[in-house]
Parts: C-alpha cells; structure tokens; sequence
C-alpha cells in the first residue's frame, strides 16, 4: 500500500497477525510505533546518474515491524509517505549469492552452474 499521512498527524494501519510487514520511507519522516530501528537503503542519485550511491537515513528508510494487528505511524513536520509492504513468512530456508536464490546451497552451486552454462534459463 502507498501510504500518506499529513503532517502531525497519527494513522493505525490493520495488519493480519501472521504476516510480517515492512515500511518503505521515500518521502517526509515520522516515526512508528514497535518498530525497528531505521535502516539506511543503498540509493543512487536521480540528478545525477555519475554520483556513486549512498546510504540515506532520512528518506529511504526501510522499518521492519514485528508480526501484530497494526502499525502506528506519527508523522512529522512535512508528513510522511511509505510504501507498506506485508505477506506471509515462507518459513523455508534461503540460500543466496548474487542474483539467485535457492533453499539449499546445493541448488544455489547448481543454479550457478547452470547460469555460467547458459542453461538456467529453460525456453519451451
């Protein structure tokens, strides 16, 4: 969900209690309740593709929320506006390295494999 919340003001968002949410921050700043710290996003400038990227923790913060019936946002002066991102935990285990993910780390050799074979990709 697209979420925005004007200035100073409060806003509880339902969530079912077996999933796991997170909040995307990309413009404004608030702060929300039991929730994680924030965490900078590595991001790249719009204005100028050259620039290397960065960490910045004002916007472009991702805040991960343990599992619960709702999310309690307080936004600050400016407001606040966060994609809200929540779905069922796959309880499996991950494997990954570069572009892939796999469950072991027996699938992810032979998905690298595959990659380096040009076979990982199956057309037909």
């Amino acid at each position: 969900m697209d979420i925005s919340v004007p200035p100073g003001k409060r806003k509880r968002i339902q969530v079912e209690t077996t999933r796991n949410a997170f909040a995307y921050v990309f413009a404004g700043s608030g702060s929300f309740r039991d929730a994680s710290a924030l965490q900078a996003v590595l991001t790249e400038s719009a204005v100028d593709p050259n620039k290397p990227a960065v960490y910045d923790a004002k916007n472009h913060s991702l805040v991960l929320f343990d599992r619960g019936d709702e999310i309690v946002v307080q936004a600050g002066p400016e407001g606040i506006r966060f994609l809200l991102v929540s779905g069922k935990p796959l309880e499996e285990p991950v494997a990954w390295y570069g572009p892939i993910v796999m469950n072991t780390q027996v699938e992810l050799k032979q998905a690298m494999s595959e990659l380096q074979d040009g076979t990982f990709i199956r057309h037909g």
